[in-house]
């Protein structure tokens, strides 16, 4: 710098007189050119070493570098120190340094065995900062098998006395001078309890720490810097607060970590303020902590470093954080963070000599410019893994440059996804925008602007990425388009949403299934959904000892308990139709069968999200269908034996004259030639020590050769000692060579000890020629201990003797598992109904199907919706619609 000064001086002592400002000017362009610009946007230019938030391998022994962290991030650390002792050992303790430098604290939670844990803070015992104990390794009296004491690096911290006395007399000790002062560590203290670590097949835990790194200087909040508001002092480290602010971590690594001692500088470019262009440094840092429209702010990142690490790599980390760059203006080094500027100036023709050259490129080439970028962060979601973004692509980029041009930059720095998304399209666009100038410009323009300023220019609004003066004062500045639209949040599309890792589970340990749930669901037919079942779902356990998988479950609100199991536990997922009735909410748990046995568990009771589906419309309405077709049946039974035997059983009748009994007969008779004309009448009466009976029988006929009429009536009352019945049949006939038409009434009134019956029946029957038509008309009614059931019936058959059909209806009121029920079926080719308004269609069941012209309906339940040609259907039990063109 001395030399570029002398030079300076003199040039300015020979033009100007010495002037102060012009020998600044002059030794500023000499000596740094105040030179940055847009980097390629290629891994290779990253960086050679990755700096992320992440320190993933335990170091050991001394040869390691000093390394710190800014902001916040996951370490193993520096393995310092081990000790053992108690009987059996079954005590030991380690030492890890985390960091360099006074730290913040520690992160309320660690990982081990490839799962996350809780902290749980826990009183002091010593000089340390904090105790915390670990979640799921403390016992019922409060003692935890891991106890993590720590230390946050504070100038003139304290011994660890618990491990300078329990380590006193082995022959590996932690000596009382051991303080490890400017150094963060922790002190890890085991018990190896039997339930935390052998019951449950643990090994040594291998824990990660997530540090909240150094506490840093914020010029802003000094007030003795001009500028700053505040208490926070430079040479004061108690005063300074953490951050994730990157241009806060940009300055403090410039001003770099120094020794507590010495004073030297253990990491960073150990420079001083003096250095610093603090005015950029304000204006970026401000920047950063700009919160964006989704309430997050604008920048943030986390990085380890160490004092072996290029400071040019470690600041570039810094930089691409704020999508900004680096600067070194007059001397000076600052920062120019990645967000819209208000222009300084226009710059117009006049301002430009015209006797000298100018260079410009509004257009890059193709072969300069990315049309599709992609990148990775750091996922604190994914145990703090890296996890990639959605790449950004413009298709009419890809149009333009005639074909894709893809590359990645990583963000491994930033933690947060949203605000890594937002990097990496302000980079895309950033590269996009890739104008360049080198205008030559007047003394008046150039001496009111410098670098990292944004003018316009040709309509364009410009960023000033070098200013150069050359012996004769003549100012040129190379300029790189930009605009704000670079840095607007529309458009950009949020963070990727990062599923955190399930933890591993030793599947020797199993006692149950792993992730049981219950859900609803159908068991489909080819034409719709038929039954409701229930669907279990687990975790395939890798274990061949679990031989089934057992299911238990229950409506909910009830005390039922049903049960099915899966013999194939690989499957993950069963289906089970057992004891599944519609519309209920079902609660399910699980449990394991093992060869051998071993301890069993139940899995938490779990529940369905919501009933399940109506009963199964086809297998529903096939049951309906049987019932009634059995219903039928029966009907045409009675039928067939109400006609055929009734007149058989009253014509015997007539035949008891032996009976046991009192019987009185009278018969009338005429007959000439083939004409025959009758009245017969008995009375009866039968009376025993268990039974009283009477009985009255009529007769009449008259014929005359094929030609006949008859009516027959039979009335009955009889008495037991524990049943009463009163009946009375009627039957008229007429008859003419084979031709017979028939009616018969039966009414009926019987009474027991186990129930009463009242039944009604009227039949009419007509015979011609082979052809036949009948009628039937029932009602009954039963009372009886196990249901009050009543039933009205239709029924209707007409055909020939090699086939008829059959037609009826039949209303009534039984009795279903101790539930009265009613239903209504109608047999019938072609069911209808109507207003008898000829301008409404009627209601019509015909041929399996119902057709109605108009429905007005609130809720719809079904399988398959389809149009009438075909060309649309929409299955809404698996949530399908096909188009069919």
């Amino acid at each position: 710098m001395a030399i570029f000064t002398g030079i300076a001086t003199a040039i300015a002592g020979a033009l100007f007189g010495g002037s102060a400002l012009a020998t600044s000017l002059i030794g500023g362009a000499l000596a740094f050119g105040a030179k940055f610009a847009v980097g390629k946007l290629t891994q290779q230019r990253q960086g050679k070493q990755k700096h992320t938030a992440v320190q993933g391998e335990i170091q050991f022994g001394g040869d390691v570098p000093v390394g710190t962290l800014f902001g916040v991030g996951k370490t193993k650390g520096q393995r310092a120190f081990y000790a053992k002792w108690d009987k059996g050992n079954k005590r030991n303790a380690e030492v890890f340094i985390l960091a360099n430098g006074w730290c913040d604290g520690l992160e309320p939670y660690v990982y081990m065995y490839g799962e996350k844990y809780n902290l749980v803070a826990q009183a002091t015992i010593g000089n340390e900062v904090a105790r915390y104990g670990v979640q799921g390794f403390i016992d019922g009296d409060g003692n935890s098998a891991i106890s993590i004491r720590f230390y946050d690096g504070r100038p003139g911290q304290g011994v660890d006395q618990r491990l300078v006395d329990v380590t006193a007399n082995l022959g590996n000790k932690w000596k009382a001078t051991s303080k490890l002062s400017g150094m963060c560590y922790v002190v890890v203290e085991r018990y190896y309890h039997l339930e935390f670590f052998r019951d449950a097949g643990r090994g040594k835990p291998d824990i990660d720490f997530v540090l909240r790194g150094l506490r840093e200087y914020d010029p802003r909040n000094d007030s003795t810097v001009a500028g700053g508001s505040g208490t926070q002092r430079l040479n004061t480290p108690s005063t300074w607060v953490h951050t994730k602010n990157p241009a806060v971590h940009r300055l403090n690594y410039q001003l770099g970590l120094r020794a507590l001692v010495s004073g030297r500088t253990l990491i960073g470019e150990g420079k001083s303020l003096g250095q610093i262009d603090l005015a950029t440094y304000f204006v970026a840092m401000n920047v950063c902590d700009t919160l964006r429209s989704n309430g997050k702010k604008t920048y943030e990142c986390s990085v380890f470093v160490s004092g072996d690490d290029d400071h040019t790599e470690v600041l570039k980390q810094f930089d691409d954080a704020m999508a900004g760059y680096g600067l070194n203006r007059r001397g000076l080094s600052g920062v120019i963070p990645g967000a819209p500027q208000i222009p300084v100036k226009d710059l117009t023709a006049a301002d430009i000599p015209i006797d000298r050259a100018k260079d410009v490129q509004f257009r890059p080439s193709a072969f300069e410019r990315f049309n599709h970028l992609s990148g990775q962060f750091t996922s604190i979601e994914s145990m703090w893994n890296p996890e990639s973004l959605k790449p950004v692509y413009v298709n009419g980029d890809i149009a333009a440059d005639g074909r894709n041009r893809q590359t990645s930059i990583d963000f491994q720095q930033v933690t947060d996804p949203d605000i890594a998304q937002y990097l990496l399209n302000i980079r895309y666009r950033q590269n996009r925008m890739g104008g360049k100038a080198t205008v030559p410009v007047s003394r008046r323009f150039g001496l009111a602007v410098q670098e990292g300023e944004w003018i316009t220019w040709r309509g364009k609004s410009w960023l000033i990425s070098e200013w150069r003066a050359d012996e004769r004062l003549r100012i040129t500045l190379v300029l790189s388009e930009t605009s704000a639209a670079i840095y607007d949040d529309d458009g950009i599309e949020p963070g990727p949403i990062v599923v955190p890792p399930t933890p591993p589970i030793n599947p020797s340990l199993l006692s149950t299934v792993q992730n049981f749930n219950v859900a609803v669901g159908m068991i489909n037919g080819a034409q719709g959904y038929d039954t409701p079942a229930l669907v279990f779902t687990w975790t395939p356990p890798d274990d061949p000892t679990i031989t089934a998988v057992r299911f238990v479950y229950q409506i909910e609100g009830t005390t039922e308990i049903f049960e099915d199991q899966c013999t194939s536990p690989e499957d993950g997922s069963f289906r089970t139709t057992k004891n599944v009735v519609s519309g209920k909410v079902y609660n399910a748990r699980a449990t394991i069968t093992t060869v051998p046995e071993r301890l069993r568990t139940f899995t938490p009771w779990m529940t369905t999200a919501q009933p399940t589906g109506l009963q199964t419309l086809l297998t529903g309405l096939k049951e309906l269908q049987d019932d009634a077709l059995n219903r039928f049946k029966e009907l045409q039974q009675e039928m067939d034996e109400f006609f055929r035997p009734r007149l058989v059983e009253l014509l015997d009748a007539f035949s008891l004259e032996g009976a046991v009994g009192q019987i009185e007969r009278q018969q009338i008779v005429a007959t000439i030639g083939d004409a025959l004309a009758q009245i017969t009448e008995e009375r009866r009466v039968r009376v025993s020590e268990n039974e009283a009976m009477a009985q009255l029988l009529t007769y009449l006929q008259a014929s005359l050769g094929g030609t006949s009429a008859r009516l027959i009536t039979e009335e009955t009352v009889r008495a037991t000692t524990d049943s009463a019945l009163a009946s009375s049949i009627t039957t008229l006939d007429a008859e003419v060579d084979g031709n017979l038409a028939r009616l018969i009434a039966e009414e009926t009134a019987r009474s027991d000890g186990d129930g009463a019956l009242a039944t009604s029946i009227s039949g009419v029957s007509a015979d011609f020629n082979g052809r036949f038509a009948q009628g039937l008309v029932k009602f009954e009614a039963v009372a009886a201990p196990t249901g009050v059931d009543a039933r009205f019936s239709v029924l209707l058959r007409a055909g020939t003797s090699q086939s008829f059909k059959v037609s009826g209806f039949y209303v009534e009121l039984y009795t279903d598992g101790g539930v009265q029920k009613s239903r209504m079926a109608v047999q019938a080719d072609q069911f209808l109904v109507t207003s008898g308004n000829s301008r409404h269609y009627p209601l019509v069941f015909e041929n399996g199907e119902l057709k109605l012209a108009v429905a007005n309906i609130g809720t719809v339940n079904a399988g398959l919706l389809q149009s009438l040609n075909g060309k649309m259907k929409i299955d809404l039990n698996n949530g399908t619609i096909e188009i069919f063109s």
